[in-house]
C-alpha cells in the first residue's frame, strides 16, 4: 500500500471555489478502484493551502486514476486556480502510531 500526499496552493479568491467543487467530486477519488480512502487537510495558518492524503493499493492503481477520464475532468478545472506549482509525494509508512489508520 502507498500513501499519496498532494499539496495544492490556491489563489486567495479561489479557495472557496475549490472547496465547493471538491465537495461535488470527492467521492470520485474516494471510490476509485484501488483507492482505500482520501482526506483533505487545510492549513490552519494559510487556508489557501490544502493537501490531499489518500491510500492506494499500489502505484499502478494510482497511475490508473491519474490517467482516468475522471482525473482528466478534475485537474483542468482546478489548475487555473493554483497560486503555486502543486507538489506530490508517494510514500510508504515507516512507522504508524495511529491505531485506526
Amino acid at each position: 500500500m502507498i500513501t499519496r500526499i498532494v499539496k495544492l496552493e490556491f489563489q486567495e479568491d479561489r479557495i472557496e471555489d475549490f472547496l465547493s467543487f471538491f465537495d461535488t467530486i470527492k467521492h470520485i477519488v474516494n471510490e476509485f478502484p484501488g483507492c482505500f480512502g482520501m482526506k483533505l487537510y487545510q492549513d490552519i495558518d494559510r487556508p489557501t493551502i490544502v493537501m490531499t492524503y489518500s491510500h492506494w493499493d499500489n502505484q499502478a492503481s494510482l497511475d490508473k486514476y491519474r490517467n482516468s477520464e475522471q482525473f482528466g475532468m478534475i485537474w483542468p478545472k482546478i489548475k487555473p486556480w493554483f497560486d503555486a506549482k502543486p507538489e506530490a509525494w508517494s510514500v510508504s509508512a515507516y512507522f504508524n502510531g495511529f491505531e485506526l489508520e
